[in-house]
Order: structure tokens, then sequence, then C-alpha cells
């Protein structure tokens, strides 16, 4: 328990270091990304950023694998505003203690629990712009993932990730929790001594003896990309500004699937601007990991499901990197804005792997898709949340991950390529290479950004492109420009050889992408019989595949067709692998029949504990969990 050793005046000397050396009010300091951002109410946070708000954040934090929880200070340079009172956002934690820099206590309150977690109002003295916090986690708190060893790919020791996004930072830290609010910080961060720790942020390349690592993030970023991991991970470079962090029988096959990291950075760079962090480095965490990647700036946390020993996922690097520069870079204000994230990563996600692999690789990544949005769309719609579908959303009184959907991504994307095509792609790539550049560090409004649009694009163009109608309105507009794939094309000629009585094994796929497996997956015909079913698996190893995305795309073909055979390795797959991505159909698909319903029941009451909190929502939702044994403790 390190943070008893510290006194409050080395705390708070530390914080006056970390914005600019003694002498200098943290609140009078000028940090890249907090001097020009504008502040707006988030109806997910209880901060009140103009009465006062946080501008840097100091962390000393014991980790301690056995309890399962971080204990530790949070220390706080803070901008005074036109209140008396700091509103931070907590869930589950325990507040040791709240006090100033001269050591005297700061009279505080805790509000009523709600989704929100619960508000921590501090007052403040005249003249006071500092603050630390004494506190400990709780065993529930949602944004910590605690594995034990046989949960790792090792097998050898525990392992600890944290997943902030989207109001997840709240249960490990008192923090201003809005996507608004932008802070840089430092950590102490003390672990056991056969372990190593990482954070996103500067990270250490070796073992420290002690388990004492420091870290330190000088950009001004949101709560929700504060990150840690913890366990028995190592690291390679790939060259001198990338490399991957893992588990050791995980980081040889990493870094050769992600060998293209630094021509990405470079590829990235020519289309929009300088990257501005630093180094760009990934760890590959354990198969629980809810999302294909998490964009922590500096260090991506990404799932080990990509990995499919022939590079044909690693789009998701290219996702997670585009994201320095929308997401990390300009940022959404608020959850409702979410889109202003996703859609404008997307966009850049396909340029980089259009410059890489090429453009049929685009149109196929595409198509697939918007074929996600449009069954989205039609899902949505089925059943009566039709506003769910638009880009600018509503969230209040929700929780904000409702609004994580492929509406976000793929809509967003929709309207991005729309504009493109209208303004032509050199007008449009300066368009958004000025767009990060003139909002760097800040966070953006759907509002603002539409005005921005207009005034520095559009106007001057003279192209109308009905933005207020793809952003406000429900559904998909008619000017919507759906992907064509030539290579698709072939493969459903394909599928139609074989529904016309074609053996599988004479069927031509060889030299099939990843991607062409995912279609005639999809647009296999419907009600196929046991023996068509075999036939398939005989001739491609479909149960047996090591790729992720091809395994999860047959897994549901035989979820829907009553596959016997593969329902062993249907129940592997899902105690396994925590990936909201694959665990959303699949259990979907298993509920709509009574014999499905049974298995999913049986499989998920195994594989609850492996999966992290935010597929644990979705999951126990889906399933009717709540209120049985185990539906709190994660």
């Amino acid at each position: 328990m390190r943070y008893a050793s510290w006194s409050i005046a080395s705390v708070i000397a530390l914080l006056f270091t970390a914005c600019g050396g003694p002498g200098t009010s943290p609140a009078a300091q000028k940090r890249e990304g907090t001097d020009q951002n504008v502040h707006i109410m988030d109806p997910h946070s209880h901060a009140r950023p103009e009465e006062a708000v946080i501008t840097h954040l100091s962390l000393d934090l014991n980790v301690d694998m056995e309890a399962r929880r971080l204990k530790g200070t949070a220390a706080y340079a803070i901008n005074r505003g036109k209140g008396d009172t700091i509103r931070f956002d907590t869930d589950g934690l325990t507040i040791h203690s709240v006090k100033l820099a001269d050591g005297t206590d700061a009279p505080y309150t805790l509000g009523d629990t709600s989704f929100l977690g619960r508000e921590l109002a501090v007052k403040l003295p005249a003249g006071a712009d500092s603050l630390i916090i004494a506190y400990e986690t709780g065993p529930g708190a949602r944004a910590l993932q605690w594995l034990s060893p046989g949960q790792t790919a090792d097998k050898t020791k525990p392992f600890l990730f944290t997943q902030g996004q989207a109001i997840l930072t709240r249960t490990w830290i008192p923090v201003q929790d809005s996507p608004g609010i932008r802070f840089t910080y430092d950590a102490k961060v003390t672990v056991p001594n056969d372990l190593m720790a990482v954070m996103s942020a500067t990270n250490p390349q070796e073992r420290n003896a002690d388990g004492v690592y420091h870290f330190r993030m000088d950009k001004a970023i949101p709560a929700y990309l504060v990150a840690l991991a913890v366990g028995d991970i190592v690291f390679k470079p790939i060259d001198e500004r990338t490399g991957i962090y893992a588990e050791r029988t995980m980081i040889d096959k990493a870094v050769w699937e992600f060998a293209d990291m630094g021509k990405m950075v470079s590829t990235a760079e020519t289309l929009y601007g300088p990257y501005r962090w630093g180094r760009y480095d990934v760890i590959v965490l354990p198969p629980s990991f809810p999302f294909g990647g998490m964009e922590n700036p500096m260090l991506t946390f990404a799932t080990p499901t990509v990995i499919a020993g022939d590079r044909s996922l690693t789009a998701l690097i290219a996702h997670e990197l585009a994201h320095s520069w929308s997401g990390n870079l300009v940022t959404n204000a608020t959850w409702n804005d979410f889109w202003l994230n996703e859609g404008f990563t997307v966009y850049f996600e396909h340029r980089i792997t259009e410059e890489l692999y090429g453009p049929e690789y685009n149109a196929m990544t595409s198509l697939i898709g918007h074929q996600d949005l449009m069954n989205t769309v039609a899902d949505m719609e089925a059943k009566g949340d039709p506003g769910d579908t638009r880009l600018k959303l509503d969230l209040a009184g929700r929780d904000p991950d409702d609004g994580m959907t492929d509406v976000a991504y793929e809509k967003g994307f929709a309207l991005l390529r729309l504009v493109e095509s209208r303004v032509g792609r050199e007008k449009f790539d300066a368009f958004l290479r000025g767009y990060f550049d003139r909002y760097a560090f800040q966070s953006m409004t759907t509002e603002r950004f539409i005005t921005y649009l207009h005034e520095e694009l559009l106007d001057p163009a003279n192209v109308t492109v009905d933005v207020e109608r793809w952003v406000y309105q429900p559904g998909i507009p008619e000017d919507d420009i759906v992907p064509v794939s030539d290579r698709f094309t072939k493969v459903e000629e394909q599928i139609a050889r074989w529904g016309n009585g074609t053996p599988a094994k004479e069927l031509a796929t060889q030299g099939w992408s990843t991607f062409e497996w995912i279609h005639f997956l999809r647009h296999l015909p419907k009600g196929l019989e046991e023996g068509s079913m075999a036939d398939l698996d005989r001739s491609f190893g479909f149960t047996r595949s090591g790729n992720t995305e091809i395994l999860a795309a047959w897994l549901e073909q035989c979820i829907l067709n009553d596959y016997d055979a593969a329902y062993l390795r249907l129940d592997e797959f899902l105690r396994t692998v925590g990936r909201r991505k694959f665990l959303i159909p699949l259990y979907q698909e298993l509920v709509a029949t009574e014999k499905g319903r049974t298995i999913a029941e049986g499989i998920y009451a195994a594989a609850r504990p492996n999966y992290h909190s935010v597929s644990v929502r979705t999951i126990d939702a889906m399933l009717g969990w709540e209120g049985r044994q185990g539906s709190i403790t994660l």
C-alpha cells in the first residue's frame, strides 16, 4: 500500500512539476488541448466544468492482484471557474479522504447512486487549485477485468486490464468522466515484481525488478482514454516507433501479424498530417477483451482474435491507429456525438488500407460494413427504435453503450463517403487535414462540425449535401452510395453453383480472402439440411478454422441450421472469446429457439466469469439474467 508513504506536500509538488514547475499555478498552465476547449453539459457526467475542471491528474496506485483491487491516491490540478465546488464522477469507489494542498480535509459529499454512479462534490476554499483523494476500488469495478492464470494465454500468471469507454473510468478513478473534459496525467503504479504494467502513456519496454512503474501523458486526453494493463507481458519492436506488448506465447505471432504497423503510421501521416503522440504500440490482451481494439493513446489495446496467421484481419489496427486523429486528437464532446469519433475513423481506416492493400480490398470491407449497417437499421426499426438510427443521438437517461452500434461507424462513414464523392477526394483530404489541425486536442459537437463543414468545404465548393437529413433523421437516406465489389459478385456465382448441385469441393474458391469467405457464409441459402452443412464443413474445414471472423460467421450458420456437429466448437468458442462483436449474434441466434436458449444458458453460466462487464451487460439483458445467482459479481 504505497499511498500511505506519500505526504500531501510531495504529491502536490509532483502536480506542480507535471504542470510546468514550481511557482506557477496549475490553473494558469497552458496545456495542449486544455486552453481552447469549449465545455458543454454532458448528460452522462456529474461534472460541471464551468464551476471547476481538472487539468492534470497524478495517480499513485498499488495493484493487489490477489484481492483484486486498486488502492492509492489521485491528485488533481484544478482550473477554477465561477463556482466553489468541483464535481467528480465515481462508481463503486471507497473514498478514504479528500485533502487540500496544506493537508487539511476538504469538505465533500457523495450523492445518490444511479446508473451514472455517485457524484463526489468537493468544496473548494478561495485560492484552492489542487486536491488529493485517497481511495480504493470496489469488487464490482466494471472497468477492471481481473483474470486468473488459466484465463490467459500463458496460463501462468494473473492479468488485469481496464476498459474505460464509455463511462467506466469512474469505477477505478474518481474523475470528471466526460469525453468533453481533457487533462494530462502521470502515474506511479506498483505491481507484483514478477509482472509488468503499461498504460496509455510513455511505457517501459522491460520489467522493473521492484515492480514500480512510472508513466506520463503530456497530451490532454479525456478520462475514457486513461488505461492500464498488468500481466506477464514482454515487448518486441516492429520499427523505431512501433512495437508489440503481449504474453510470451503470443508475442512472436503478434509481431509477425502486425508487421505493417509502421507502414500504416507513415500512410496515415501522408494523408492527414503528423502523428502527434510519439510512439504507437499495441498490446495484445487475453481473449476476454470485449472489443476488437481500444484506441488508448500511444498503446492500442487489441483482441487476440485478429491474429489469424495470414495478416488478413489487420484492418483493425488501421482503425485504432486512425483514432489517433479522429477520436483522440479531435474528440466527440458527448456520447451523443459518438459518430464524430467512429464515422471519421472508419473513413480514415479505409483510406489507409486502400493505400496499402488496394481499392478492391477497400471495396470488400466497405460492402461488408454496409451490409452490417443495413442489418442493424432493419433490426432497430423492427424493435421500434428508429431514433437510434440517427447519427446525432439522444442518450440522456440511458447507458451510452447503447449508442455504440454500426450506425455511428457505418452510417457516419457513408455520409463522409458521400461528401467526398460530391466535392472530390483532393478537396476532401485538404478539408480533413485542416479539421484535424484546427481542432487538435479539442472536443467537437455535431452542430459545430456541421457549421465547419458548410463554411470550409460545401459552400466554397458550391456543393449541396443534405447533411442535416443524414445526421438528424432516422434511417438511411436515398442518396446513400452502396459499395460494389467485383470479387463478391464472383463469390455469389459460386454460391449459385453450389445451390444448383455442384459439390462444395468443386467450387472455385482458391485464393479467397477472409472477406470473400465471410460474404460466402453470409449469403448461403436459407434452411440448409445437415448433409449440405456437412458438405461445406468437409470441403472447407470451417469448424476447425483458426480465423475467428470466418469461424464466427460459420457458427452463426450452424445455429440457424441446427448443425449439431459444430455445437461442441460453439461451446468452446463462447467460453473463451469475450469479443462482443461475436457474442451478440451467436447468443441472439441461440435464444431464437427453445433448444438454442437451453444451450445458450448452459454455456453462459460457465462463460460469464470470463467476460468483461461490457459484454456481460449486453448478454445479461438478452438472456434475462438479472437476479440470477452470479448476476452481480463479475
